[in-house]
């Protein structure tokens, strides 16, 4: 097996047990997404109650988001990512037994849903940055790929499988399976053994560890464009997606299954385009990446102007590969290009920045859809959304950033 196979990175032990760790995780997780919307929706039937619950995951992960990447960088990326584990599934088994027994409030799914978000936060940046340390750099497109495959995979069967459990054995169990593979994974993880982290000097502190991450955010000038876009983008996609759309199908034919296949139609896009990715070298992975993320506009277009199933399920799958050739542009773009010691602070930034408006969208689309109509809501949001993608092009940093590979000459941060 050469090192330009695509399996390759599987030869590095490491890079095995994170790779089975991260699977056991996704495989409650892709079904946890629909359970817990549905779950919401047993106990308030409303798109502000969602809005609220959703928001109590975003807000702590916003929050957080910087301490969790200056924390990486300090204890170590498999530890943060192993508490974080626990905690999450300990809190999932939780709102798990209030569903199952129905006794679930809202506000015990608030404050359950707020703790999950904030071992996100811790989380994220860690498992984002953790590859290089993996895999040798020759092979990071592969091993991002394989994470992706795994991902992808098994959201092409969880939403709908999820979907069906919610109607036949209710929403809890779902969320069960998600907090015990969380555990499980935790487990896995514990066999991956990297270099201790950098030792930071006597005057070092986190506030100086963020001063300096800031620097650096502010200073590379593709990193800040993409990351004030999406920030706007990911607004928009919780609100008039996420937050919506599990209504609108409610109060059409499309339904609870009908969702969860919609949500594996863009999971298979997702799946399709890592194989085809394989083999496509991104020589400009940011000009790629933001055409490509554009046609995440097309599902909250497709539902706002006629929610019929097949269509709606063409538009998720075109989604779903753009949001892959996306994912894996921005991570090469970012592994490549940002020094190892300061890559869990570049991503917290990047997480901050792309995070920090959902709870905004998840919290107004609901009281919007309700005043205006929820379809014209996601065709107002479905618009704005294709001419933000498009308007981040605008920036010579962001067209013309190179893979390493195919860099004849460096590309000037500003």
């Amino acid at each position: 097996m050469s090192d330009n196979s695509a399996f390759a990175p599987l030869r590095e032990l490491n890079f095995r047990y994170y790779f089975f760790s991260r699977l056991v995780n996704l495989v409650g997780t892709v079904m946890a997404s629909v359970a817990l919307a549905f779950a919401v929706l047993e106990v308030s039937d409303s798109a502000t109650a969602l809005g609220i619950v959703l928001a109590a995951h975003s807000i702590p992960l916003v929050v957080f988001m910087l301490v969790g990447g200056v924390i990486a960088d300090r204890f170590g990326r498999t530890l943060v990512i192993q508490v974080s584990n626990v905690a999450s599934g300990l809190s999932q088994l939780a709102i798990a037994a209030l569903v199952i027994s129905g006794q679930a409030q809202l506000w015990q799914l608030v404050v359950l849903t707020a703790i999950n978000g904030m071992m996100a936060a811790a989380s994220m940046p860690a498992l984002s940055s953790v590859l290089p340390q993996l895999v040798p750099r020759s092979q990071l497109k592969q091993a991002n790929l394989l994470v992706s495959v795994q991902r992808n995979a098994l959201m092409v069967l969880g939403p709908a499988v999820s979907g069906v459990l919610v109607v036949t054995v209710g929403a809890g169990w779902a969320l069960a399976i998600d907090g015990a593979t969380y555990l499980l994974a935790a487990v896995l993880l514990v066999r991956v053994t990297l270099p201790p982290p950098a030792a930071r000097t006597a005057e070092s502190s986190v506030i100086a560890d963020l001063r300096e991450g800031w620097h650096y955010f502010t200073g590379t000038t593709w990193l800040w464009a993409v990351v004030l876009s999406l920030g706007l983008l990911n607004a928009i996609q919780s609100g008039a997606f996420h937050t919506l759309g599990p209504v609108l199908a409610l109060r059409t034919d499309l339904g609870e299954s009908g969702w969860g296949l919609i949500l594996s139609a863009e999971a298979l896009g997702f799946l399709l385009c890592s194989f085809a990715l394989m083999r496509l070298p991104l020589r400009r992975p940011l000009r790629t990446g933001m055409l490509a993320l554009s046609l995440l506009s097309l599902p909250p277009l497709a539902l706002g102007l006629n929610p019929v199933l097949s269509v709606v399920l063409v538009a998720a799958l075109l989604a779903g590969i753009g949001t892959e050739v996306f994912g894996l542009g921005w991570n090469l773009a970012m592994q490549e290009n940002v020094p190892e010691e300061m890559l869990s602070r570049a991503y917290s930034y990047d997480g901050l920045g792309s995070f920090v408006a959902i709870p905004i969208g998840q919290l107004t689309f609901g009281p919007l859809g309700h005043v205006f109509g929820i379809q014209r809501v996601m065709v107002i949001g479905g618009v704005i959304y294709l001419v933000v993608a498009l308007l981040t092009l605008v920036s010579r940093s962001v067209r013309d950033l190179p893979r390493a590979e195919f860099s004849t000459t460096s590309v000037p941060a500003h």
